[in-house]
């Protein structure tokens, strides 16, 4: 070891504790911390959802009173979420950076395709790794697809097999395949995280006095709410404090997203399924057959 690189020692072990300190610092707020780690190493490139993405320029300009331009990105890279409208463009003026989107199958996280615009189709990274099919039966389309709503599906684990998303998207014809708008079955796309509408009725099955029980997703600001909205079959129990931490426990067991109990004031002997009211406009149904061309 060289003189000059044994009296450097200390600084680099410093400054690479600084760097290790940036990445992984703890701390309740998630976008200072987010921030600080951006300045401290000095990244040019953001991989984030599209929801956290505005939620940190929301939070730069009215809570930090800082300028996105500040932060040097020159990269924004966009996953896991559908992205409300205008969503790139804003960002890419906001951030003077390129915005791109990346598709990821939903099993693996693997990515499988990108586009650059709101308006463009996915450019695959791999022909043939991503295909349609209708939404009433088990069979792949072939192009050039028909127009209407048609489910994403990629490569199983055995060859030849295909695996249904949840995730749906519009065509317009042709043989290009666009980036989903909606999702459909028992899984609801949540702040990145696919919430299992089967996990939670097995959950509130065993929940004694439940008659049913609503869903609902929105995105009135920058990030996903949801809220459950729980229907007892008694009276005695809409105002009992053990079973709204019931409830609540049992949410917390099932999913890292955060979802809020409601009480409903209705009262229903009658059990029936659970059902989902997504403001947002994504989420198209339980059942696939069900939906409307």
């Amino acid at each position: 070891m060289s003189p000059a690189f044994t009296a450097a020692s200390p600084q680099w072990a410093r400054a690479a504790a600084e760097v290790a300190g940036a990445g992984a610092s703890v701390g309740p707020r998630g976008r200072l911390r987010l921030h600080h780690a951006l300045e401290s190493l000095g990244a040019t490139t953001l991989v984030i959802t599209p929801t956290g993405a505005m939620d940190l320029l929301a939070r730069l300009h009215l809570e930090f009173l800082l300028d996105p331009l500040d932060l040097g990105l020159r990269h924004v890279v966009l996953t896991g979420e559908i992205a409300s409208r205008r969503t790139m463009s804003h960002l890419a003026t906001e951030f003077g950076a390129r915005v791109t989107e990346v598709y990821c199958s939903p099993f693996t996280a693997t990515p499988l395709g990108w586009r650059s615009s709101e308006s463009a189709p996915l450019t695959l990274l791999v022909p043939g790794s991503v295909g349609l099919a209708p939404l009433e039966k088990d069979e792949l389309q072939a192009p050039p697809y028909s127009s209407g709503p048609a489910e994403l599906v990629v490569a199983g684990a055995r060859a030849g097999e295909a695996v249904r998303t949840g995730q749906v998207v519009r065509v317009s014809g042709g043989e290009a395949i666009p980036a989903p708008e909606h999702t459909v079955g028992d899984h609801v796309l949540v702040r990145g995280v696919w919430v299992s509408l089967n996990r939670i009725q097995r959950a509130l099955n065993k929940i004694d006095g439940v008659s049913g029980w609503e869903l609902g997703v929105s995105r009135q600001g920058t990030l996903d709410a949801a809220v459950l909205t729980v229907t007892f079959k008694r009276e005695s129990l809409v105002g009992n404090p053990m079973w709204r931490s019931r409830l609540q426990q049992s949410l917390k067991a099932l999913t890292p997203v955060t979802i809020a109990v409601e009480i409903s004031d209705r009262i229903s002997e009658t059990v029936s399924p659970g059902v989902v009211n997504d403001t947002r406009g994504h989420h198209l149904g339980r059942d696939r057959t069900a939906i409307a061309r």
